[in-house]
């Protein structure tokens, strides 16, 4: 594995959010999940009443966290649809508490419902994280419309089927060739702020996903932000043996690889373990920097 990177390089200087604000890209930033879920893949029913998801967005926060991501289905392998109508109704209280509680930290709404992305994007939510990557024929359009930034990820078939049997000639090049096209639809529907996902776990083995994070330096090329989720999933767990309850050493482990190969974000549950990642490994690609 090549991570002789000499030093973190961003490709894009920083995201233009709403009302003049922005997030500075100079370094990784990270961005804390909340599941207002009742079945995600860990954390699933813990947040799901709205006095425990503002109480955990207010802890993420406190920890550091750059950027709270919101969503409110489902996408573990397997998951049931959730509509937008029940999406909106679990995600629009805790918003509304955000934004005017913690304007300074930007709300990303994880959805693949172009209608909620409009709502909520109204509503003060400032970043749309796409799992579908544009399964919403309307999503490319609404998302130019908004002006904000929006999050391609990658996946192979839909949550309810993607890990039946995912098939990749080789899996690099192909989720670099889907980029390609899609950043070009997305260009064409006036989305200007674009950061790709690679999607670990989204229709991939686990030898597909370790080849992607190998290989993660080979998405810089598209001149674009690059986020990374591996927080407690099953890459971690299908190797170690272990549950995601359990997987927070793997999570530390493998976020520390994501940065060194060049993640601009990266998605996680332990805000607080994401962001010393961050900073020891600033300080491992400078040593000479002093530390407080």
């Amino acid at each position: 594995m090549n991570i002789n990177t000499p030093e973190i390089k961003n490709t894009v200087a920083r995201l233009e959010l709403k009302n003049g604000k922005y997030l500075s890209l100079e370094s990784p930033l990270v961005m804390g999940v909340i599941n207002i879920t009742p079945d995600s893949f860990y954390d699933g029913g813990r947040y799901i009443s709205e006095q425990a998801a503002i109480e955990q967005a207010q802890q993420l926060i406190s920890q550091g966290a750059d950027i709270i991501d919101l969503g409110a289905a489902s996408t573990r392998p397997g998951a049931d649809y959730v509509p937008p109508e029940e999406e909106l109704k679990r995600l629009l209280p805790i918003l509304d508490y955000l934004v005017k509680t913690y304007n300074h930290v930007p709300v990303s709404i994880d959805t693949f419902h172009a209608s909620v992305a409009k709502e909520t994007v109204e509503k003060g939510a400032s970043i749309i994280n796409d799992i579908t990557g544009g399964g919403d024929a309307e999503m490319y359009k609404t998302a130019g419309k908004l002006k904000v930034p929006y999050v391609l990820m990658h996946i192979q078939g839909t949550p309810k089927t993607m890990q039946a049997e995912p098939h990749y000639n080789d899996v690099v090049e192909e989720v670099y060739e889907y980029f390609l096209q899609r950043i070009n639809k997305l260009r064409t529907a006036g989305v200007e702020q674009i950061i790709i996902d690679p999607g670990f776990g989204f229709g991939k083995t686990v030898e597909h996903n370790y080849t992607l994070l190998k290989r993660l330096d080979r998405f810089k090329s598209l001149g674009l932000p690059i986020m990374t989720g591996v927080s407690r999933k099953s890459m971690i767990n299908k190797v170690l043996k272990t549950k995601p309850e359990n997987a927070l050493a793997g999570t530390v482990a493998l976020n520390t690889i994501a940065v060194l190969q060049g993640s601009n974000i990266i998605r996680v549950h332990d805000v607080k373990e994401a962001k010393q990642v961050i900073r020891l490994v600033k300080q491992y690609l400078s040593p000479e920097t002093a530390t407080a």
